[in-house]
């Protein structure tokens, strides 16, 4: 069982439940270069959209089974018959923009590919491939976008990606170690 009752301090946003609390732990800020773990990491903050993260967290292995874990390959595949099982799907989030968005975003990651551009390589570039440490001393100092995530949603919408707008980037910026956002007094920073 996950201990949510040691002496590590954490940043506050992730204190109200311990599915939160091992996602901070485990995973929010630390860097991802893997092309599906990043398309998987955008998907989600683009269903996010609207919504609370712990509802897409709760989520998270229903996307990963109905989307073949983030295989972009696999996704671009998927025709009006899979849209309609998958508005169907309770173990994720039932917008038919948000599931559309997913194949559509596939298909353009592939479509990159095919250009000789890595999706990681584009995403990384964003932050000279090092990830930005704002040193936020409390939540109130963190902003909902950036400059840099507001470019960074200007680009991938000019590309046909849909759901990124600036503050879904910045929310995936954090989530993938673009950027350290954890709070200075974090014991995970």
């Amino acid at each position: 069982m996950f201990d949510m009752m040691n002496d590590k301090t954490r940043c506050k946003w992730c204190l109200s439940d311990p599915l939160y609390i091992k996602y901070h732990d485990e995973e929010w800020g630390k860097a991802v270069y893997d092309r599906d773990k990043l398309f998987e990491m955008l998907s989600l903050e683009g269903a996010q959209a609207g919504l609370s993260w712990i509802t897409i967290l709760k989520k998270r292995e229903g996307y990963r089974k109905a989307f073949h874990n983030f295989n972009p390959k696999k996704i671009s595949s998927f025709s009006d018959k899979d849209v309609d099982r998958l508005l169907k799907n309770e173990e994720i989030v039932r917008h038919k923009g948000k599931i559309e968005s997913v194949i559509n975003n596939a298909k353009i990651i592939l479509e990159m590919e095919a250009q000789g551009k890595q999706f990681p390589d584009f995403i990384w570039a964003y932050v000279n491939n090092k990830t930005i440490d704002h040193k936020p001393r409390a939540l109130s100092d963190l902003k909902s976008s950036t400059e840099v995530s507001k470019r960074m949603s200007r680009d991938l919408k000019k590309m046909g990606f849909r759901f990124v707008g600036p503050t879904t980037c910045y929310s995936f910026m954090q989530a993938a170690g673009l950027v350290n956002d954890h709070v200075k007094s974090c014991s995970f920073r």
